[in-house]
């Protein structure tokens, strides 16, 4: 995931969990490394995950595992089956890469952690995922203030197993370079949070989990049908506020996942800066 800046290289802020923990700060440090040597193309480095790092994915991923079940669309839950991670130990990356390229030609790289917005969805249209590789820290096994592997390979990379959800992160990674304006990225990267991230669609009967931000959130997959679900505006979405830091208060539902894929595959194929300033207008 992108956020519109990065902060420090390798450095932790405050309030974050792990913040006073020298040991969990030093192995973020040499992780970030890791991400931070690697160049496209080359293979991908193992990272060596400490029994403790194994057991916050086994414990997070078994959990996950039910809520999905019950919460998440029925395209992901295929997709999931279709990649089959490890669920007592953490994956490494080259597995998953590897893996996800013979299922739908998706790549996925390392790196040290935030990327600037613009790389992160650019690489997108290059059918390329840039993904972190630290875990968060153990005493919050539930949380994490910041996208971590949990993030990047239960929420994203269970999708890129999918040719049909692989073929709208390539879409929008295309659309991204085409908003060559402020406005219109910011536009862009709305409907992307509520869409591909934070998307709910309404299936067999019910509100089902697209987003990966849903998906990867132990706390907020089981309570995001309490959030204000509105009703499918890409207008709205491109217009409304949201804050990274807490659950979502308003989610926009798809009255249909085929309705969502058409209307997702139409807008990211023909975005551009003139497609957002006749959105905007509709105002």
């Amino acid at each position: 995931m992108a956020l519109p800046s990065a902060p420090p290289r390798f450095e932790l802020p405050k309030d974050h969990p792990g913040f006073s923990d020298p040991a969990y700060r030093e192995r973020r440090a040499r992780i970030a490394e890791v991400g931070a040597a690697y160049r496209r193309g080359d293979p991908i480095p193992d990272v060596t995950y400490s029994a403790e790092e194994d057991e916050v994915w086994r414990l997070v991923s078994a959990e996950l595992a039910g809520k999905h079940r019950q919460y998440a669309c029925a395209e992901y839950l295929a997709s999931a089956d279709r990649l089959v991670l490890p669920r007592e130990r953490v994956p490494q990356l080259r597995e998953v890469d590897e893996r996800i390229y013979g299922l739908t030609g998706f790549h996925i790289n390392p790196v040290p952690g935030l990327v600037p917005t613009r790389t992160f969805y650019g690489s997108l249209g290059e059918r390329i995922f840039l993904s972190t590789q630290y875990i968060r820290h153990h005493s919050v096994p539930f949380y994490t203030p910041e996208p971590d592997i949990v993030h990047e390979i239960i929420g994203h990379a269970n999708m890129l197993a999918s040719p049909i959800f692989t073929e709208l992160y390539e879409l929008a990674g295309r659309a991204s370079l085409r908003a060559t304006t402020d406005v219109s990225l910011d536009v862009f990267s709305r409907i992307f949070w509520f869409t591909l991230e934070f998307g709910v669609v309404h299936e067999d009967g019910a509100v089902k989990a697209y987003g990966a931000g849903l998906l990867s959130s132990y706390g907020e997959i089981e309570t995001f049908r309490d959030a204000e679900i509105r009703g499918w505006d890409l207008l709205a979405m491109a217009t409304q506020k949201y804050d990274i830091t807490h659950y979502q208060p308003v989610l926009f539902a798809a009255t249909s996942f085929e309705q969502m894929l058409a209307d997702l595959h139409a807008f990211f194929s023909s975005y551009d800066d003139k497609a957002c300033d006749r959105l905007l207008s509709q105002r």
